[in-house]
Protein backbone atom coordinates (compact mmCIF):
# COMPACT_ATOMS: atom_id res chain seq x y z
CA UNK A 1 0.00 0.00 0.00
CA UNK A 2 1.17 3.28 -1.00
CA UNK A 3 2.56 6.06 1.57
CA UNK A 4 -0.67 7.82 3.15
CA UNK A 5 -1.02 11.84 3.47
CA UNK A 6 0.39 13.53 6.48
CA UNK A 7 -1.72 16.25 8.12
CA UNK A 8 -2.54 16.87 11.49
CA UNK A 9 -5.84 17.41 13.34
CA UNK A 10 -5.26 21.01 13.91
CA UNK A 11 -5.09 21.14 9.54
CA UNK A 12 -8.45 18.95 9.83
CA UNK A 13 -9.99 20.93 11.76
CA UNK A 14 -8.96 24.30 10.20
CA UNK A 15 -10.60 22.13 6.75
CA UNK A 16 -13.71 22.11 9.21
CA UNK A 17 -13.82 25.77 9.86
CA UNK A 18 -13.28 26.85 5.81
CA UNK A 19 -15.97 24.04 5.59
CA UNK A 20 -18.64 25.78 7.22
CA UNK A 21 -17.61 28.96 6.00
CA UNK A 22 -17.58 28.91 2.69
CA UNK A 23 -19.53 25.94 1.45
CA UNK A 24 -23.59 25.45 1.36
CA UNK A 25 -24.65 23.69 4.56
CA UNK A 26 -27.53 21.29 3.09
CA UNK A 27 -25.45 18.17 3.31
CA UNK A 28 -24.69 19.39 7.29
CA UNK A 29 -21.41 19.13 8.57
CA UNK A 30 -19.12 16.77 6.48
CA UNK A 31 -17.98 13.47 8.70
CA UNK A 32 -14.53 13.09 7.04
CA UNK A 33 -12.12 15.30 5.15
CA UNK A 34 -10.75 13.06 2.63
CA UNK A 35 -7.67 13.52 0.61
CA UNK A 36 -6.66 10.83 -1.29
CA UNK A 37 -8.44 7.40 -2.76
CA UNK A 38 -6.90 4.31 -4.09
CA UNK A 39 -8.74 1.27 -4.85
CA UNK A 40 -11.71 0.53 -2.16
CA UNK A 41 -9.55 2.22 0.41
CA UNK A 42 -9.65 6.68 1.17
CA UNK A 43 -7.68 8.70 3.89
CA UNK A 44 -8.53 11.43 5.85
CA UNK A 45 -6.36 14.64 6.43
CA UNK A 46 -5.02 13.16 9.65
CA UNK A 47 -3.46 9.98 7.79
CA UNK A 48 -6.33 7.72 8.78
CA UNK A 49 -6.88 4.96 6.00
CA UNK A 50 -10.94 3.29 5.65
CA UNK A 51 -12.54 0.80 3.39
CA UNK A 52 -15.31 2.32 1.44
CA UNK A 53 -18.33 0.28 1.70
CA UNK A 54 -20.21 2.62 0.05
CA UNK A 55 -18.00 4.07 -3.03
CA UNK A 56 -20.21 7.57 -3.18
CA UNK A 57 -23.30 6.43 -3.16
CA UNK A 58 -22.79 3.65 -5.94
CA UNK A 59 -20.78 5.50 -7.48
CA UNK A 60 -16.99 4.64 -7.73
CA UNK A 61 -17.68 1.34 -9.68
CA UNK A 62 -13.90 0.42 -10.21
CA UNK A 63 -13.01 1.68 -6.85
CA UNK A 64 -10.59 4.87 -6.52
CA UNK A 65 -8.00 6.14 -9.23
CA UNK A 66 -8.52 2.84 -11.12
CA UNK A 67 -5.39 3.03 -13.63
CA UNK A 68 -7.62 2.48 -16.89
CA UNK A 69 -10.22 5.42 -15.71
CA UNK A 70 -7.11 7.46 -14.66
CA UNK A 71 -5.60 6.99 -18.20
CA UNK A 72 -8.94 7.84 -20.25
CA UNK A 73 -10.05 11.08 -17.99
CA UNK A 74 -5.95 12.32 -18.50
CA UNK A 75 -5.46 11.18 -22.35
CA UNK A 76 -9.30 13.02 -22.96
CA UNK A 77 -7.97 16.35 -21.36
CA UNK A 78 -4.86 16.55 -23.06
CA UNK A 79 -6.80 16.42 -26.64
CA UNK A 80 -9.94 17.57 -26.30
CA UNK A 81 -12.20 19.22 -22.73
CA UNK A 82 -15.86 20.66 -23.64
CA UNK A 83 -17.52 21.04 -26.93
CA UNK A 84 -21.23 22.26 -25.78
CA UNK A 85 -24.11 20.66 -27.46
CA UNK A 86 -23.45 22.17 -30.85
CA UNK A 87 -20.92 19.56 -31.47
CA UNK A 88 -19.88 15.66 -31.02
CA UNK A 89 -16.83 13.73 -29.97
CA UNK A 90 -15.72 10.32 -30.77
CA UNK A 91 -15.97 9.66 -26.75
CA UNK A 92 -19.50 10.64 -27.04
CA UNK A 93 -20.37 8.29 -29.96
CA UNK A 94 -18.54 5.33 -28.75
CA UNK A 95 -20.23 5.30 -25.24
CA UNK A 96 -23.78 5.81 -26.85
CA UNK A 97 -22.87 2.70 -29.10
CA UNK A 98 -21.69 0.99 -25.94
CA UNK A 99 -24.92 1.25 -24.08
CA UNK A 100 -26.60 0.20 -26.99
CA UNK A 101 -24.76 -2.64 -27.39
CA UNK A 102 -25.52 -3.68 -23.89
CA UNK A 103 -28.95 -3.19 -23.58
CA UNK A 104 -29.37 -4.76 -26.74
CA UNK A 105 -31.50 -1.84 -28.17
CA UNK A 106 -33.73 -1.43 -30.81
CA UNK A 107 -33.60 0.14 -33.88
CA UNK A 108 -34.51 3.73 -33.08
CA UNK A 109 -33.46 4.06 -29.70
CA UNK A 110 -31.46 6.51 -28.71
CA UNK A 111 -29.18 7.88 -25.49
CA UNK A 112 -29.52 11.39 -24.50
CA UNK A 113 -26.37 12.40 -22.22
CA UNK A 114 -26.35 14.50 -18.85
CA UNK A 115 -24.64 15.50 -15.68
CA UNK A 116 -26.55 13.31 -13.15
CA UNK A 117 -29.38 10.85 -12.10
CA UNK A 118 -31.84 13.70 -11.64
CA UNK A 119 -31.19 14.94 -14.74
CA UNK A 120 -32.17 11.91 -16.70
CA UNK A 121 -34.89 11.74 -14.43
CA UNK A 122 -35.90 15.01 -15.87
CA UNK A 123 -35.07 14.14 -19.22
CA UNK A 124 -37.80 11.35 -18.92
CA UNK A 125 -40.54 13.42 -17.02
CA UNK A 126 -40.47 15.82 -19.93
CA UNK A 127 -40.77 12.51 -22.29
CA UNK A 128 -44.14 11.45 -20.33
CA UNK A 129 -45.55 15.00 -20.56
CA UNK A 130 -45.37 14.14 -24.02
CA UNK A 131 -46.43 10.50 -24.07
CA UNK A 132 -49.43 9.86 -26.30
CA UNK A 133 -49.53 13.00 -28.09
CA UNK A 134 -49.22 15.01 -24.69
CA UNK A 135 -52.39 16.25 -22.49
CA UNK A 136 -52.26 13.05 -19.92
CA UNK A 137 -51.54 14.71 -16.58
CA UNK A 138 -50.56 11.49 -14.07
CA UNK A 139 -47.36 9.93 -13.67
CA UNK A 140 -47.35 7.84 -11.60
CA UNK A 141 -44.63 6.87 -8.81
CA UNK A 142 -43.90 4.03 -5.79
CA UNK A 143 -43.55 4.90 -2.63
CA UNK A 144 -40.05 4.88 -1.35
CA UNK A 145 -38.85 5.60 -4.34
CA UNK A 146 -35.83 8.34 -4.83
CA UNK A 147 -35.33 10.08 -7.99
CA UNK A 148 -33.91 12.76 -7.44
CA UNK A 149 -34.21 16.44 -5.91
CA UNK A 150 -34.40 18.90 -8.92
CA UNK A 151 -38.24 19.83 -8.86
CA UNK A 152 -39.42 17.44 -11.35
CA UNK A 153 -37.38 14.22 -9.92
CA UNK A 154 -38.19 15.51 -6.30
CA UNK A 155 -41.99 15.37 -7.68
CA UNK A 156 -41.55 11.72 -8.48
CA UNK A 157 -39.46 10.94 -4.88
CA UNK A 158 -41.32 9.25 -2.04
CA UNK A 159 -40.12 11.00 1.12
CA UNK A 160 -42.63 14.27 2.34
CA UNK A 161 -39.87 15.81 3.74
CA UNK A 162 -37.50 16.30 0.76
CA UNK A 163 -40.93 17.68 -1.07
CA UNK A 164 -42.98 19.28 1.45
CA UNK A 165 -41.04 22.45 1.75
CA UNK A 166 -40.88 23.18 -1.55
CA UNK A 167 -44.44 22.82 -2.37
CA UNK A 168 -46.67 23.00 -4.51
CA UNK A 169 -43.89 21.64 -6.33
CA UNK A 170 -44.59 19.78 -10.00
CA UNK A 171 -48.66 18.54 -10.52
CA UNK A 172 -49.80 15.43 -11.85
CA UNK A 173 -47.69 13.18 -9.64
CA UNK A 174 -49.20 10.25 -7.72
CA UNK A 175 -47.73 8.06 -5.24
CA UNK A 176 -48.98 4.19 -5.05
CA UNK A 177 -48.16 2.65 -1.65
CA UNK A 178 -45.25 -0.22 -2.57
CA UNK A 179 -45.75 -3.60 -3.68
CA UNK A 180 -49.63 -3.30 -3.93
CA UNK A 181 -50.77 -4.30 -7.87
CA UNK A 182 -54.44 -3.49 -6.74
CA UNK A 183 -53.33 0.31 -6.02
CA UNK A 184 -50.98 0.36 -9.57
CA UNK A 185 -53.94 -0.80 -11.20
CA UNK A 186 -56.26 1.43 -10.25
CA UNK A 187 -53.80 4.80 -11.08
CA UNK A 188 -52.99 3.35 -14.58
CA UNK A 189 -55.87 4.68 -16.40
CA UNK A 190 -56.41 6.76 -19.94
CA UNK A 191 -55.13 9.75 -18.01
CA UNK A 192 -51.91 8.26 -16.77
CA UNK A 193 -48.94 9.19 -18.88
CA UNK A 194 -45.58 7.36 -17.31
CA UNK A 195 -44.92 4.69 -14.60
CA UNK A 196 -41.39 5.58 -12.88
CA UNK A 197 -40.10 2.61 -10.90
CA UNK A 198 -36.80 1.60 -9.67
CA UNK A 199 -35.62 -2.10 -9.99
CA UNK A 200 -34.68 -1.92 -6.65
CA UNK A 201 -35.08 0.45 -4.54
CA UNK A 202 -32.38 1.91 -2.65
CA UNK A 203 -32.92 4.65 -0.22
CA UNK A 204 -35.56 2.95 1.98
CA UNK A 205 -32.75 0.36 2.54
CA UNK A 206 -32.59 -1.76 -0.59
CA UNK A 207 -35.65 -3.81 -1.01
CA UNK A 208 -36.98 -5.51 -4.48
CA UNK A 209 -40.59 -5.32 -5.62
CA UNK A 210 -42.88 -8.32 -4.94
CA UNK A 211 -42.59 -10.93 -7.58
CA UNK A 212 -45.10 -10.14 -10.85
CA UNK A 213 -45.07 -6.29 -9.58
CA UNK A 214 -43.02 -5.09 -12.52
CA UNK A 215 -44.14 -7.51 -15.37
CA UNK A 216 -47.94 -6.36 -14.12
CA UNK A 217 -46.59 -2.79 -14.01
CA UNK A 218 -45.40 -3.37 -17.82
CA UNK A 219 -48.81 -4.82 -18.75
CA UNK A 220 -50.85 -1.93 -17.38
CA UNK A 221 -48.66 0.43 -18.71
CA UNK A 222 -48.45 -1.06 -21.97
CA UNK A 223 -52.89 -1.02 -22.61
CA UNK A 224 -53.11 1.77 -20.82
CA UNK A 225 -50.39 3.38 -23.37
CA UNK A 226 -48.19 4.43 -20.83
CA UNK A 227 -45.10 4.79 -21.03
CA UNK A 228 -42.50 2.48 -18.18
CA UNK A 229 -39.99 4.41 -17.22
CA UNK A 230 -36.97 2.13 -15.19
CA UNK A 231 -35.12 4.27 -12.95
CA UNK A 232 -31.41 2.71 -12.82
CA UNK A 233 -29.68 5.12 -11.71
CA UNK A 234 -28.22 3.04 -8.61
CA UNK A 235 -28.85 -0.15 -9.82
CA UNK A 236 -27.54 -0.20 -12.82
CA UNK A 237 -23.58 -0.66 -14.18
CA UNK A 238 -22.78 -3.81 -12.41
CA UNK A 239 -23.87 -3.10 -8.90
CA UNK A 240 -26.17 -6.05 -9.44
CA UNK A 241 -24.36 -8.14 -11.13
CA UNK A 242 -25.95 -7.51 -14.79
CA UNK A 243 -25.27 -4.30 -16.79
CA UNK A 244 -28.85 -3.10 -15.87
CA UNK A 245 -30.79 -4.59 -12.64
CA UNK A 246 -33.77 -5.41 -15.09
CA UNK A 247 -31.48 -7.72 -17.47
CA UNK A 248 -31.28 -9.80 -14.25
CA UNK A 249 -34.78 -12.81 -14.49
CA UNK A 250 -35.80 -12.20 -10.96
CA UNK A 251 -35.49 -8.58 -10.86
CA UNK A 252 -37.07 -7.50 -14.33
CA UNK A 253 -39.38 -10.06 -15.12
CA UNK A 254 -38.40 -9.83 -18.62
CA UNK A 255 -40.01 -6.74 -19.16
CA UNK A 256 -38.81 -4.24 -21.74
CA UNK A 257 -39.20 -0.72 -20.73
CA UNK A 258 -39.72 2.17 -22.76
CA UNK A 259 -37.14 4.90 -20.76
CA UNK A 260 -34.29 3.77 -18.72
CA UNK A 261 -32.26 6.32 -16.78
CA UNK A 262 -28.87 5.94 -15.46
CA UNK A 263 -25.96 7.71 -13.57
CA UNK A 264 -23.89 6.67 -10.58
CA UNK A 265 -21.78 4.09 -11.52
CA UNK A 266 -22.20 4.99 -15.19
CA UNK A 267 -19.23 7.41 -15.06
CA UNK A 268 -17.14 5.99 -12.26
CA UNK A 269 -16.57 9.38 -10.35
CA UNK A 270 -17.45 11.70 -13.17
CA UNK A 271 -20.72 13.45 -13.44
CA UNK A 272 -23.11 11.70 -16.11
CA UNK A 273 -26.09 10.69 -16.95
CA UNK A 274 -28.41 8.66 -19.11
CA UNK A 275 -32.02 9.26 -20.54
CA UNK A 276 -32.05 5.78 -22.90
CA UNK A 277 -34.98 5.73 -24.97
CA UNK A 278 -36.31 2.27 -26.17
CA UNK A 279 -37.37 2.14 -30.16
CA UNK A 280 -38.31 4.66 -32.52
CA UNK A 281 -41.72 6.34 -30.94
CA UNK A 282 -39.85 6.23 -27.53
CA UNK A 283 -37.07 8.45 -29.09
CA UNK A 284 -39.69 10.69 -30.82
CA UNK A 285 -41.36 12.02 -27.59
CA UNK A 286 -38.85 15.09 -27.72
CA UNK A 287 -38.15 16.65 -30.89
CA UNK A 288 -34.83 18.93 -31.77
CA UNK A 289 -34.65 22.20 -29.56
CA UNK A 290 -37.33 20.75 -26.88
CA UNK A 291 -34.50 19.74 -24.51
CA UNK A 292 -30.68 20.22 -23.33
CA UNK A 293 -27.52 20.55 -21.36
CA UNK A 294 -24.70 23.00 -22.16
CA UNK A 295 -22.48 19.80 -20.24
CA UNK A 296 -24.14 16.61 -21.58
CA UNK A 297 -21.67 14.42 -23.68
CA UNK A 298 -18.55 16.21 -22.64
CA UNK A 299 -15.80 14.65 -23.79
CA UNK A 300 -13.94 14.04 -20.82
CA UNK A 301 -16.81 12.45 -18.89
CA UNK A 302 -17.99 10.31 -21.85
CA UNK A 303 -13.69 8.86 -21.79
CA UNK A 304 -14.21 7.76 -18.13
CA UNK A 305 -17.58 6.27 -18.99
CA UNK A 306 -16.27 4.22 -21.73
CA UNK A 307 -13.56 3.27 -19.66
CA UNK A 308 -15.80 1.88 -16.82
CA UNK A 309 -17.72 -0.51 -19.49
CA UNK A 310 -14.80 -1.63 -21.12
CA UNK A 311 -12.63 -1.98 -18.06
CA UNK A 312 -16.09 -3.78 -16.43
CA UNK A 313 -15.83 -6.60 -19.57
CA UNK A 314 -11.92 -6.96 -19.57
CA UNK A 315 -11.82 -7.92 -15.81
CA UNK A 316 -14.79 -9.82 -15.92
CA UNK A 317 -16.61 -7.88 -13.05
CA UNK A 318 -20.09 -8.81 -13.71
CA UNK A 319 -19.47 -12.27 -12.38
CA UNK A 320 -17.07 -11.39 -9.97
CA UNK A 321 -20.05 -8.97 -8.23
CA UNK A 322 -22.53 -12.03 -8.68
CA UNK A 323 -19.62 -14.23 -6.79
CA UNK A 324 -19.23 -11.83 -4.45
CA UNK A 325 -23.28 -11.28 -3.38
CA UNK A 326 -23.10 -14.83 -2.46
CA UNK A 327 -20.16 -15.20 -0.38
CA UNK A 328 -20.57 -11.50 1.36
CA UNK A 329 -24.52 -12.56 1.98
CA UNK A 330 -23.81 -16.02 3.67
CA UNK A 331 -21.36 -14.08 6.04
CA UNK A 332 -23.26 -11.39 6.60
CA UNK A 333 -26.23 -13.61 7.87
CA UNK A 334 -24.25 -15.28 10.28
CA UNK A 335 -23.30 -12.85 11.91
CA UNK A 336 -25.60 -11.93 15.47
CA UNK A 337 -27.36 -9.36 15.22
CA UNK A 338 -28.12 -9.50 11.69
CA UNK A 339 -31.92 -10.23 10.90
CA UNK A 340 -31.72 -10.07 6.50
CA UNK A 341 -29.62 -9.32 3.91
CA UNK A 342 -31.62 -7.92 0.80
CA UNK A 343 -30.49 -6.44 -2.34
CA UNK A 344 -28.41 -8.03 -5.22
CA UNK A 345 -24.78 -8.18 -6.42
CA UNK A 346 -23.10 -5.37 -4.63
CA UNK A 347 -25.97 -3.28 -3.48
CA UNK A 348 -26.94 -4.34 -0.22
CA UNK A 349 -29.60 -3.62 2.36
CA UNK A 350 -28.71 -5.16 6.16
CA UNK A 351 -31.87 -5.44 8.17
CA UNK A 352 -30.69 -5.22 11.86
CA UNK A 353 -32.45 -7.54 14.61
CA UNK A 354 -33.45 -6.62 18.55
CA UNK A 355 -30.60 -7.80 20.99
CA UNK A 356 -31.41 -8.57 24.34
CA UNK A 357 -32.52 -5.03 25.49
CA UNK A 358 -35.87 -5.97 22.80
CA UNK A 359 -34.48 -2.79 20.87
CA UNK A 360 -33.26 -3.03 17.00
CA UNK A 361 -29.98 -1.14 16.98
CA UNK A 362 -29.57 2.40 15.76
CA UNK A 363 -28.33 2.07 12.34
CA UNK A 364 -26.61 5.29 12.58
CA UNK A 365 -25.10 4.89 15.78
CA UNK A 366 -23.79 1.38 13.94
CA UNK A 367 -22.48 3.81 11.13
CA UNK A 368 -20.72 6.08 13.92
CA UNK A 369 -18.89 3.58 15.25
CA UNK A 370 -17.69 1.36 12.02
CA UNK A 371 -16.29 5.28 10.82
CA UNK A 372 -14.17 5.44 13.56
CA UNK A 373 -13.53 1.68 13.42
CA UNK A 374 -12.35 2.51 9.42
CA UNK A 375 -15.22 1.42 8.24
CA UNK A 376 -18.00 3.48 5.49
CA UNK A 377 -21.03 2.45 5.54
CA UNK A 378 -24.21 3.89 5.32
CA UNK A 379 -27.49 4.13 7.62
CA UNK A 380 -29.95 3.85 4.71
CA UNK A 381 -32.53 3.65 7.22
CA UNK A 382 -33.85 3.03 10.96
CA UNK A 383 -32.40 -0.46 11.92
CA UNK A 384 -31.38 -0.91 8.30
CA UNK A 385 -27.80 -0.28 6.86
CA UNK A 386 -26.92 -0.08 2.97
CA UNK A 387 -23.39 -1.26 1.71
CA UNK A 388 -22.86 -0.46 -2.07
CA UNK A 389 -18.92 -0.93 -2.51
CA UNK A 390 -16.63 -0.60 -5.35
CA UNK A 391 -17.18 -4.19 -7.65
CA UNK A 392 -13.51 -4.65 -7.54
CA UNK A 393 -13.87 -5.31 -4.03
CA UNK A 394 -12.48 -8.85 -2.59
CA UNK A 395 -12.88 -11.31 0.34
CA UNK A 396 -9.94 -10.29 1.44
CA UNK A 397 -10.98 -6.60 1.50
CA UNK A 398 -14.18 -7.70 3.46
CA UNK A 399 -12.86 -9.69 6.40
CA UNK A 400 -11.66 -7.42 8.45
CA UNK A 401 -15.01 -5.47 7.88
CA UNK A 402 -17.29 -8.66 8.82
CA UNK A 403 -14.67 -9.37 11.58
CA UNK A 404 -15.52 -6.16 13.26
CA UNK A 405 -19.37 -5.87 12.80
CA UNK A 406 -20.28 -8.13 15.67
CA UNK A 407 -19.01 -5.59 17.93
CA UNK A 408 -20.04 -2.75 16.02
CA UNK A 409 -24.10 -4.06 15.92
CA UNK A 410 -23.63 -4.68 19.76
CA UNK A 411 -21.79 -1.60 20.92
Amino acid sequence: MSETPTANTDQAQTWRDDFSRVLSPVFGSPQLDLVRGQGVHVWDASGKEYLDLLAGIAVNSLGHCHPAWVKAISDQAGQLGHISNFFTSPAQIALAMKIHEVLDLPTGSAVFLSNSGAEANEAAFKMARRAAGGGRPTIVAVDGAFHGRTMGALALTAKAAYREPFAPGVPGVVHVPYGDVEALAAAIDETCAAVFIEPVQGEVGVRQHPAGYLRRARELTTAAGALLVLDEVQSGMGRTGYWFAHQEDEIGEGVTPDIITSAKGLGGGMPIGATITVGDANTKLLEAGQHGTTFGGNPIASAAALAVFETIESEGILEHVREMHEWLKSELLEIPGVASVTGKGLLLGIELTAGASGEIPDSKAVAARALEAGFIINPVAPGRLRLAPPLIITEEDLKPFIAALPALIAG
